[in-house]
This record gives structure tokens, sequence and C-alpha cells, in this order.
């Protein structure tokens, strides 16, 4: 098993510098915070694709009894890939954090130090918290409280990384500067569809599979099962909220500058003549 979890250890940072060597090359006017951004989001793509297939296994084999059906993966997945991923995720946001500024000037980011850790702490504190929470509350739940139960609903949780290759593609897109392609439009609607199903209904779901089992109400259940089951649930979800409350606050601010930019462009909209303007 240490084998495999120092796998885990050593194939996130590894996809990292590799792809910060590789990026380079084929994009020669990138800072170097450019190539730290995508190095990450490329990562975060290709754990979410591992959790996201991993959950389909876990659910699918699970769901004749989700209370007492078990699969190997859902507690192994956890100690080999999302430990080592959730701790090297907090270090390579920082890297971003950190060379996003550093190629503006900053004269606090000329070296690394324990202010500009506390910078980053304070600027990207809620995406820290998750982090440490998923941490601390989903590693104990999945090894040490669960008396082998559940294996279905750790299934579930590992479907939330869904979005994420979405998320991370808007980001390289618009690296690319390919913000105005109708892919970036495509690709910014299923953020939207996978981050709310995935992230948000996803959690009333489950209560609902927990009742359907027990033949109890949606609504009973959160009576049901344990007060601590209820707390990290809404410390999972309460983060996804806020989340999916900005990504539509952004969607809709692009949508209304599309708008604006196709009125200014349009020869009605032009104080000229229309015969001018034709």
């Amino acid at each position: 098993m240490w084998r495999v979890l120092v796998s885990g250890v050593v194939l996130f940072p590894g996809l990292f510098l590799a792809f910060r060597k590789a990026l380079p090359a084929v994009f020669k006017r990138w800072t170097e915070a450019d190539v730290v951004l995508v190095s990450e989001r490329l990562v975060s793509s290709i754990h979410a694709i591992m959790a996201t297939s991993a959950g389909i296994i876990v659910v699918s084999s699970c769901r004749g009894n989700v209370i007492t059906d078990r699969h190997w993966l859902a507690t192994s997945f956890v100690i080999w890939y999302g430990v080592p991923y959730m701790s090297y995720d907090i270090f390579a946001m920082y890297l971003s954090h950190y060379y996003r500024l550093w190629v503006k000037g900053h004269e606090d980011y000329k070296g690394h130090s324990l202010r500009t850790v506390n910078s980053f702490v304070r600027k990207e504190f809620l995406l820290v918290l998750h982090h440490i929470a998923l941490l601390t509350i989903l590693l104990p739940i999945t090894l040490f409280f669960r008396k082998d139960q559940g294996d279905y609903f750790i299934g579930c949780l590992f479907l939330t990384e869904l979005s994420t290759p979405f998320v991370s593609l808007g980001k390289i897109l618009i690296q690319l500067g390919m913000q105005d392609c109708w892919l970036h439009k495509v690709n910014g609607g299923m953020v939207l569809l996978s981050f709310f199903l995935c992230r948000i209904v996803l959690f009333p779901y489950m209560y609902w599979v927990y009742g359907a089992h027990y033949g109890i109400p949606v609504y009973s259940v959160p009576f049901h099962i344990p007060l601590s089951a209820n707390l990290g649930n809404l410390c999972i979800l309460a983060p996804q909220v806020y989340w999916f409350v900005l990504l539509c606050r952004k969607g809709y601010r692009l949508y209304k500058r599309q708008c604006s930019a196709k009125g200014q462009d349009s020869p009605l909209s032009s104080t000229e003549p229309l015969s001018k303007a034709e």
C-alpha cells in the first residue's frame, strides 16, 4: 500500500514539473505565471478524470445496497491519490499565486517568504479551507468512522470532480486568447451545468437515495443520520453554492458584455446615417 501511496505523491508533482518543462517549448511567449497556471489546471483535470472514473466504478458497483455494498476504490483512491493530490494542489495554487504577482513586479514577491504565503492564504482562504476540510474530514470519515459502510456515497463524492475539467478548460482557453470562440461559450454552459448537478444537486440526491433505502421521506433523513454526517455535508456543500453563485455572476457579466459588443458593431447602433454605414 505504501508503494501505491508514494506513486500518488510522485504522480501529481511529477506531471506538474513535466508540464512546466514542456509548455515553454511550445508557447515561447508565455511568462512563468502562464506556464504555472496552465500546468496546475492540466494536473487538476487529470486528477478530476481519475476521481470521476473511480466514482462511476464505485457507484455502479454498490447500487444494489447503498449501505453495505463495498468496493476497494472507495477507500484506496482516497489514500493513494486523493490525499496526495489535495496536499500537492495547495502548493501548486500557492505557486500560481506567487508567479502571477511576481511577473507584475510586486516588491514582496522577489522571493518566497512567510509574507507571500500569508498573502496567498488570505486571498485564497476559502479554497485553502476547502482543501484542508477535505483532508481533515473526508479522510478520517473514509478510513475510520464509516464502519465499512456507505461506499456508494463516497463514490458519489468522487463525482463532484466532474466539473473540474470544464473549469480548467475555460481558464486554458482564456490563456490561449480564445475566450470569444464558440468552444469557450459551450464550455461555459458545461461548467454551469456540471457544477450545478455534481456539486449541488448531488447532495440532496444522496439524502434521497438514503431515504429510499430505509423507506423514509427525504426530509427525515437529516434526523436519521449522525450529526457529524450532516455537518460534513454542509461544510462541503456551502462553498460549492458560493462558487456557483460566482460562476453565474461571471457568466451573466460575459453575456452582457457580448450583447453590448454586438450592439456597438450593429449599423443600427451607429450615430452615422445608415447609407454611410453601408
